[in-house]
């Protein structure tokens, strides 16, 4: 029993060192190659935490060799567009200038439910509204609202606003992320000070998000008053 645990724990270390080596791409938006990868390393894998007769390398060599070979492809596809669109494919227009091509759909699969349901999950609830829609090649859509649908921003409407950069949790479940706060040029003293004058202590906070403006929202554990 014991050895089958080392095993696993070796070989789930090992699967984690080769996903990041394939990048932060690998696990956000899997392409082709990436997903028959990621199916063949899980199955491999398998094999020698179940089989203890089975030599460790015997997991561990396949799936540095499928590394390699992902290594090899992505490389090739940045050098090879049409390598790249022979394994990866292309970019399928279904919305071009507020008008529906049913043939792209048909092509793609896509239903009618299908195409509104993506829409929907983009804040947009009338097909109306937008001007081009694009599945790419990961399978999500990219949407483009008609010029007189979008938001006005400041830009527009020539007002000066001040960078405040983004929200950044700097206590997460009583824990401390120091690098959030060197991200918002924000010290642990000024924390402390924030907490000391919010009357808490960092163990009852849930969350604590900050930005650059010095700015910040305090959501204490359950229970906490």
């Amino acid at each position: 029993m014991m050895i089958s645990a080392i095993r696993t724990v070796i070989l789930y270390l090992v699967i984690i060192i080769t996903v990041r080596l394939m990048g932060k791409r690998q696990i956000s938006e899997l392409q082709t190659s990436e997903l028959v990868v990621t199916l063949l390393m899980s199955d491999i894998a398998s094999i020698p935490m179940q089989n203890t007769d089975q030599s460790l390398l015997s997991g561990i060599i396949p799936i540095m060799i499928l590394l390699v070979c992902e290594i090899f492809i992505s490389v090739a596809m940045l050098k090879m567009p049409k390598l790249r669109s022979l394994i990866c494919g292309k970019p399928v227009t279904v919305i071009k200038d507020g008008i529906i091509d049913q043939n792209a759909m048909k092509e793609l699969r896509i239903s009618t439910e299908e195409l509104m349901e993506e829409l929907r999950q983009k804040d947009i609830f009338s097909i109306d509204d937008v001007n081009n829609s694009i599945v790419e090649t990961n399978g999500k859509m990219s949407v483009q609202k008609k010029q007189e649908k979008e938001y006005v921003t400041a830009e527009q409407m020539k007002i000066q606003v001040s960078d405040v950069g983004i929200d950044t949790i700097v206590i997460s479940d009583g824990i401390i992320a120091d690098n959030s706060l060197k991200y918002c040029g924000l010290s642990r003293s000024w924390l402390y000070n924030i907490l000391k004058k919010e009357k808490t202590e960092v163990k009852e906070v849930f969350i604590m998000t900050a930005n650059k403006n010095k700015e910040y929202t305090i959501i204490k554990r359950a229970g906490r008053s």
